[in-house]
């Protein structure tokens, strides 16, 4: 291909509008352009990338003994609202009616219409385990697009679904998506961690998300490093920072005008972990009280796990509700004896200090055991160094790309849409249900995250643009024309995919867009070097060159190449 016949509009500057790495070197490399927000064009490079990615993901599914299917991207609003999905999915989903006022949605993803298809055309036990796939659009209106193509409202994906006759059989097909995920995600060079997640709106009961670790992240794992526990913060659980209770009277203390756990503390002579920290929640239902260790932060996701949506309680609901200002409320003596108490399970032992819902007063010496009672929930945030709960070694908190996920959905979306088989003794049984994505985008961008320098990107082989970049320093020079196409025709017989910059312009501008486009292997054809018979190879990870004859290069480069 000739860099000349190919749209590659690299730009010197960095953008204004980029905050990733990834974007900004998308941007610069002349990868994508931005029509609106959330919304970007793929130019030639990247869908070429976008294009190897897929092919990796498409292997391995069929691999798996998965089927391709192409799903529509307008959906009927009668499908979704059978799930209960249709009410529940907020903003985020695109909905529209059509001519004959029938209410309509775009894709967010096909769980709906997958089984839709699943209840019309699988009858029989015979007809199980399936898997189909799709690699689709979809759309999402997401509130606050960000960082380039990580986080948009129009976006390719690879959705896939599993069906089975029985728990047995899902967990088999659960087990081969997982591993088909490890194979992508090697093939396509990147560092990565399957951890444990939160079901969120998709339901069911299991599952994992795989995590490519970035700055540019929005998610963060906790992971160890020596028993290989990994999860999300959102569900991970670790051992909080030693506590040696303090001993101390159960009394009522003045503290005047003193509502923060520092103020307190330092007024006490107690540290933070001594303090019991009580905060009001306003769920759709009723007010509920959080509970947490002076030192210790609210997962805002793992409460509402618990107590569903909330928000925080206003100050003069606190007084409404509590009778007390912020500041002075705690688990004992409240004047609501009927609120609900959710407490964290690093408090559930000890004496501790905390409001006395009473207005410039404290409590010291609450017993959890004795002074109050609660239901017990691991709703804290970790943190960086707490022990694992599995080998006590200290875990390590990482901002990450969430590239995939696999949900183990039971019968969540069958039995609302009616997906049954017969058994063998002729009885209609719900079918059992995976969801699998990888969005293939992501993908591309967390390669970028993790493969880059100064000058720009640096692609694995296995999804780069192009393999090999040849860089005729001279394009009117005969020796050099001579030795390029010697070059191209052994690639080409070797069935070498490679692009040649074939443009009259200085060699720096050609080594400055070549280190920004990133493609991994150049072949620099220059004037001095064919004197001596030879021309050079620069590998674009490591900068080394290597010197040698044209009719040798190829060779040389053909094995560096080869991808699993």
């Amino acid at each position: 291909m000739q860099y000349s016949k190919l749209l590659i509009p690299t730009l010197k500057e960095t953008p204004s509008e980029a905050e990733a790495v990834s974007h900004i070197l998308m941007i610069r490399g002349g990868y994508i352009r931005q029509l609106a927000a959330g919304l970007y064009i793929s130019l030639p490079l990247f869908l070429r990338v976008m294009e190897k990615i897929n092919t990796i993901i498409r292997q391995e599914m069929n691999r798996i003994g998965a089927q391709e299917f192409s799903m529509p991207v307008l959906h009927p609003a009668e499908v979704w609202q059978k799930t209960g999905r249709w009410d529940a999915i907020g903003d985020e989903m695109f909905r529209l009616k059509d001519r004959t006022d029938r209410d309509m949605c775009l894709a967010m993803t096909h769980e709906e219409i997958m089984t839709w298809l699943a209840a019309k055309e699988l009858r029989s036990y015979r007809d199980l385990p399936q898997m189909w796939y799709q690699i689709q659009t979809k759309l999402r209106d997401e509130a606050r697009p960000k960082s380039g193509i990580l986080r948009t409202r129009e976006f390719i994906m690879k959705d896939s679904y599993s069906f089975d006759a029985d728990e047995e059989g899902l967990n088999k097909s659960y087990e081969l998506h997982a591993q088909a995920y490890h194979r992508i995600f090697t093939r396509a060079g990147l560092l990565f961690y399957q951890v444990e997640s939160d079901p969120g709106m998709m339901g069911g009961t299991t599952a994992h998300e795989f995590m490519a670790p970035s700055d540019a992240g929005e998610d963060e794992i906790a992971i160890c490093g020596r028993c290989g526990y990994a999860a999300n913060v959102e569900l991970a659980v670790s051992v909080p920072p030693d506590y040696a209770p303090v001993d101390m009277p159960f009394e009522e203390v003045h503290t005047p005008r003193m509502k923060t756990v520092d103020e307190v503390s330092r007024f006490l002579g107690l540290p933070p972990l001594s303090f019991i920290k009580s905060l009001l929640l306003i769920t759709k239902d009723a007010p509920v009280l959080a509970l947490l260790r002076g030192d210790e932060e609210l997962h805002e996701k793992k409460i509402q796990r618990v107590i569903g949506p909330y928000r925080p309680a206003h100050k003069d609901e606190i007084v409404e509700i509590l009778g007390v200002e912020a500041g002075f409320i705690g688990p004992v003596n409240m004047i609501n004896k009927e609120i609900r108490i959710i407490a964290s399970t690093s408090i559930k032992t000890g004496l501790y200090a905390g409001g006395a819902n009473k207005t410039d007063y404290h409590l010291k010496g609450i017993n959890p055991e004795v002074h109050f009672q609660a239901d017990w929930h691991d709703i804290r945030v970790i943190r960086q160094d707490e022990r694992c709960v599995r080998c006590g070694a200290a875990l390590k908190i990482q901002r990450v790309i969430e590239i995939g996920n696999i949900f183990k959905l039971g019968t969540k979306y069958s039995v609302p849409l009616s997906a049954v088989y017969l058994n063998k003794e002729g009885a209609e049984i719900p079918i059992i249900m995976g969801s699998y994505g990888i969005g293939p985008a992501r993908v591309a961008a967390a390669a970028i995250e993790q493969n880059h320098d100064e000058n720009g990107i640096i692609w694995p082989v296995s999804i780069a643009p192009f393999p090999v970049l040849i860089l005729p320093l001279s394009t009117g020079d005969n020796e050099t024309i001579k030795a390029a196409d010697v070059i191209c025709a052994a690639l080409n017989s070797r069935h070498i995919d490679f692009l040649i910059d074939d443009r009259d312009i200085r060699p720096g501008i050609k080594f400055k867009d070549a280190d920004l486009t990133g493609i991994p292997y150049q072949i620099i054809i220059g004037a001095k070097n064919l004197k001596d018979g030879l021309v050079e190879i620069k590998d674009r990870r490591t900068k080394e060159t290597t010197k040698m004859p044209p009719d040798k290069a190829v060779e040389y480069v053909s094995r560096l190449i080869i991808v699993i």
